[in-house]
């Protein structure tokens, strides 16, 4: 008798388990879609704020891009210009020119030791003068650093392809030199981390000349070196 008892509750037993799986299984699916459309809509949320964080932190505008070339034109001479350095600053752009004349030997790309002198004393000013301003600083793009040469013949080559790509190799050795000896002068180094960011090397062979008024090849200011400052653009 004991045993009949027992069966049914057994039996009664595990219907109900069963049914307790199944609702705790039921429970579990809603309590999961319930978590993904939280997820989804909290995403949706959290790229909006971002979003709009992005607005807020808007990168310079036009005529502020302009304000601080202007501003870093005018702060940069008269730094050079207490170091007796002479260099072609472009008052609206802050682009800097450089003769090669003052930095290396005819058709070489090894400084000579007038233009390390003459570097040690410009990059420290250049780079502390333009990098000291927090704004300026999280708004600069790039810091470019271009090579350029004249177009006269480059001994051994033959064709204009070949005397295009000896004086871009001429270029962008020159340019990679004045950027590897940049990190050797006494400039603010807790500068250096923005500047790894921040350079970048470019070779222009002869594809920009300086012209005279009459609109010929100026050749020595053709062969030069030079600096221009990049800002974020707007979105």
């Amino acid at each position: 008798m004991i045993i009949k008892k027992l069966k049914p509750q057994n039996s009664d037993d595990s219907n109900i388990f069963w049914i307790t799986m199944t609702d705790l299984m039921l429970g579990l699916v809603i309590v999961f879609m319930l978590l993904f459309v939280f997820a989804i809509t909290g995403y949706g949320e959290k790229t909006e704020q971002v979003s709009h964080l992005k607005k807020k932190l808007k990168t310079l505008t036009k005529k502020e891009r302009i304000y601080y070339s202007r501003k870093f034109s005018s702060e940069i001479k008269k730094e050079l210009e207490a170091q007796g350095l002479d260099a072609d600053i472009d008052a609206n752009t802050a682009q800097i020119k450089i003769s090669n004349v003052e930095l290396f030997d005819l058709n070489s790309y090894e400084l000579s030791e007038s233009g390390k002198a003459y570097l040690d004393k410009f990059f420290p000013e250049y780079i502390n003068t333009l990098l000291k301003n927090d704004k300026v600083r999280k708004n600069l793009h790039h810091i470019i650093i271009e090579g350029h040469t004249d177009s006269h013949s480059f001994y051994g080559a033959k064709t204009q392809e070949e005397q295009f790509l000896k004086n871009m190799n001429l270029s962008l050795l020159r340019a990679n030199s004045i950027a590897n000896y940049m990190f050797t002068t006494n400039y603010d180094k807790k500068y250096t981390d923005d500047l790894t960011k921040l350079i970048i090397i470019e070779g222009k062979s002869f594809t920009e000349p300086v012209l005279t008024k009459d609109k010929t090849e100026d050749y020595d200011a053709s062969r030069r070196v030079e600096l221009s400052l990049l800002f974020k653009a707007e979105e």
